[in-house]
């Protein structure tokens, strides 16, 4: 009896660690059925504005006598939209997924699909929040960046129109905790009061898209910002007050300033477009109006250009030096009715007024189109004629990584299964103490994420021997590494697998037999421990670190 008992407690026991097992971990060869409600309706590339846009593309190249670059591979543009839109790459499972489904037009789908997702809103939401209150986390008490930032994800979830977000932020009143848009303002408070200056400054660039900050001083040396239009700006923030109702503004107070020695009031005045403005509203309200104004081209041109480089990595240009600053655009040149507009951001900025400030419709639209769509590898051999193809958009740039999505990438690729909100809390947790000790010491963009930059050494040696490299490859139930070494069926298979789950492509022939004779050689350690120096051998290849 007692070995019958013995003998049920262990089928028991197996049978639950089966059990277990196969709920967090499916066979990696499963599919999941693509979301039928993705479809989108019609597909991208037949709307008018994206036939508008190739076509644009299109003449451009002609013009400048460029060859374009191939079209990229499918599973290389669900990188470029996991990455630009997730922070991170596809995992095992999204790509068998997005390889088993056969209709037509299926990256258009999925992109629906990633902007549903709720990651989209939550990493966009970091990238919108580091553009509007920097990186700063919680210096003092009436501001919370982790609010606004949730806020600015729940608004990205509803899709609500981006002129209204921010609208919001501009001119909302209330408590930084219940209204978390007013944290726009409260980033500013030094000294328990409202730094105007701070916030003109900041309300051009990231609304606008243009530097006006050195106008503070002296007028513009190179646009036509004068320092009487900076102070005119910043005097629609003068009404603004911190009480314990949070923020409040008092039509009693005004922008003040000394100069020699005496007290100056300035009234609120916006350098051009008065008409603009809406009438019997607080001078914040008035402020948000005229900037989100359907006829203020800045606003859409400059939200074009800053999803633009969102989804590139690089800000839009035509013809100039190969990184351009994202908040430094020119002013818009004049319009003749009836003419169509003369370049691309212009060209993408109106269809973005004419259909409701809708970010998604936006993005879709640029990851339609040709320029996303090209490859990174170009058949031009002369350096200057590449840059060239660079400048106008004929190959898709070279980018690095952003850390964020270094770290993501690594962690993702950890794991079998996708790393999203129906993930094992377990993993969610440990991907988030993970990844906030990786930032440390890989180091943060901070505001400048979108300028030119190179890799470190400290950053190189931290992919190679760091604590999260280490923990993510090395053999235990809940990482990739023995679970695809015990699945694959032969090394093929294997090594298949783990350039699907680093790089999202296959091995090239000459990669594959390289690693094929690794794992023939009878002095090769023993098989997870050869998955595990794959794994490590891929996260450090200069492709991981690369947007391609």
């Amino acid at each position: 009896m007692r070995k019958l008992a013995l003998f049920t407690m262990l089928v028991g026991t197996a049978a639950l660690f089966w059990l277990v097992w196969t709920t967090a971990f499916p066979p990696i060869q499963a599919t999941v059925k693509a979301n039928e409600n993705a479809s989108g309706g019609e597909p991208v590339r037949e709307w008018e504005i994206s036939v508008r846009t190739n076509e644009h593309l299109s003449t451009l190249w002609e013009r400048e006598g460029l060859t374009a670059a191939e079209e990229a591979d499918e599973l290389t543009l669900l990188r470029r939209l996991s990455l630009a839109l997730h922070g991170t790459i596809p995992s095992l499972e999204e790509i068998r997924r997005f390889e088993s489904d056969g209709r037509d037009s299926r990256l258009d789908r999925w992109c629906v699909e990633m902007l549903e997702d709720p990651r989209f809103a939550d990493y966009f939401s970091e990238r919108i929040a580091r553009t509007f209150v920097g990186t700063q986390q919680q210096p003092f008490l009436v501001f919370r960046r982790d609010r606004f930032k949730a806020w600015l994800s729940e608004q990205l979830k509803e899709n609500r129109p981006y002129n209204e977000m921010v609208a919001a932020m501009i001119a909302d009143q209330g408590l930084w905790t219940g209204t978390p848009s007013t944290n726009f303002i409260t980033h500013s408070v030094v000294d328990e009061q409202v730094d105007e200056e701070t916030l003109a400054g900041k309300t051009v660039r990231a609304v606008l898209g243009q530097r006006i900050d050195c106008a503070e001083c002296h007028d513009h040396p190179f646009a036509d910002w004068k320092q009487s239009d900076f102070r005119g700006l910043a005097a629609f923030y003068g009404q603004v007050k911190l009480s314990p109702f949070g923020v409040e503004d008092d039509p009693k107070r005004g922008y003040v300033l000394t100069e020699n020695d005496e007290s100056v009031e300035f009234e609120p005045r916006v350098p051009f477009g008065e008409e603009w403005q809406p009438d019997g509203e607080t001078s914040r309200k008035q402020l948000a109006g005229w900037c989100t104004h359907a006829e203020n081209r800045r606003f859409a041109r400059a939200t074009v250009n800053r999803v633009w480089a969102l989804m590139f990595g690089k800000a839009w240009s035509q013809g100039a030096p190969y990184f351009t600053a994202v908040d430094d655009l020119p002013d818009p040149e004049p319009r003749v009715a009836g003419e169509p507009p003369e370049t691309l951001l212009d060209l993408l900025a109106d269809d973005f007024v004419e259909h409701g400030y809708d970010l998604r419709r936006l993005i879709r639209v640029i990851a339609a189109s040709d320029a996303f769509r090209r490859s990174s590898r170009s058949s031009v051999e002369d350096d200057r004629e590449l840059m060239r193809q660079v400048e106008h958009w004929a190959v898709f740039p070279l980018v690095r990584l952003r850390p964020e999505q270094v770290v993501g990438s690594i962690l993702q690729a950890s794991s079998i299964k996708t790393i999203d909100q129906n993930a094992a809390l377990f993993t969610r947790v440990i991907r988030f103490v993970r990844e906030n000790d990786f930032l440390r010491e890989y180091g943060d963009l901070g505001d400048s994420e979108l300028e030119e930059r190179s890799g470190t050494i400290p950053q190189a040696l931290l992919r190679m021997n760091g604590k999260l490299v280490q923990e993510t490859t090395e053999p235990n139930p809940f990482t990739a590494p023995p679970r695809v070494t015990f699945a694959a069926a032969d090394p093929e298979t294997l090594i298949e697998t783990c350039y699907l789950i680093c790089l999202t492509r296959r091995p090239e022939p000459q990669e594959a037999e390289f690693f094929l004779t690794r794992w023939s050689d009878d002095d090769a350690p023993r098989p997870v421990a050869r998955t595990q120096d794959l794994f490590w051998t891929l996260y450090n290849s200069p492709e991981f670190s690369w947007n391609h």
